[in-house]
């Protein structure tokens, strides 16, 4: 009998003590980004919506695409997370593509969440790449001037031909378009649990491609590649193109 109690003793207590390991390390859980496209105030309306910027020019857009990549999680004790192979092409008028889901993120509370726009050198000139970074994607221009981080097309009646055609990259500095945005959560906790898959809600504000830092007028400027001008853009978009609206807290 005393021997029976004694095995009974020993499988409560490995019991609990698996229970209490499970509670400390719940798994891994997933966070969902979620992106709305808008021209300032207004929402992005492919082609026939004309815009106008505050310096008066009109234009109106049928192409947007950018890279968002190397997401990464921080919690307030300054541990953070590093998302690997994270790299999503984003298309405005692709509903599919305008929500991002990250996948098996450690348990626990992130206070900020850090991403870039574009696709890091590593990447780059790490040989030939599938999925969103393929080339087939019409992203990329090749290893020495590497991939197209955001590519914007539309029309103005200001722009010498009528069109717009930024395509903004570079990787190499001092023409280093690449640029690492950690948008503002307002005060909001990312709670990653197993049983809950918090959302967050961004932002694109299609307008600040020519407001900013850098104010760009379409007779002045109505397209763009690697380069100065492309750098003028890069801080632009850095500086207020992706913000969050905001958090979904399950």
């Amino acid at each position: 009998m005393k021997y029976c109690n004694l095995l009974f003793l020993i499988a409560a207590s490995l019991f609990m003590g698996c229970s209490a390991d499970n509670e400390a390390q719940p798994g891994p859980g997933t966070l969902t980004i979620e992106i709305e496209h808008v021209v300032g105030t207004e929402p992005l309306v492919v082609f026939d919506a004309i815009y106008h910027t505050p310096a008066g020019d009109e234009f109106t857009v049928w192409k947007l695409k950018y890279y968002l990549s190397n997401f990464t999680l921080r919690k307030a004790d300054g541990t953070t997370y590093k998302v690997p192979e994270s790299y999503y092409l984003v298309n405005a008028f692709d509903p599919e593509s305008r929500e991002i889901t990250l996948e098996n993120i450690p348990a626990g509370n992130y206070t900020s969440l850090d991403f870039m726009i574009g696709v890091d050198s590593a990447r780059t000139v790490s040989g030939v790449q599938t999925g969103p970074i393929d080339p087939e994607h019409e992203m990329y221009w090749g290893e020495e001037s590497g991939y197209v981080f955001l590519k914007m097309e539309g029309t103005s009646p200001q722009a010498p031909n009528g069109r717009l055609a930024f395509h903004v990259g570079g990787y190499q500095e001092p023409n280093n378009a690449l640029r690492t945005i950690s948008p503002s959560l307002h005060g909001a906790t990312l709670q990653i649990r197993q049983d809950r898959t918090p959302a967050v809600h961004l932002q694109a504000d299609v307008m600040s491609l020519f407001t900013g830092p850098n104010p760009i007028r379409f007779g002045d400027l109505a397209g763009m590649k690697v380069g100065p001008y492309a750098m003028k853009m890069a801080d632009n978009y850095a500086a207020g193109m992706m913000t969050v609206e905001h958090v979904h807290a399950n």
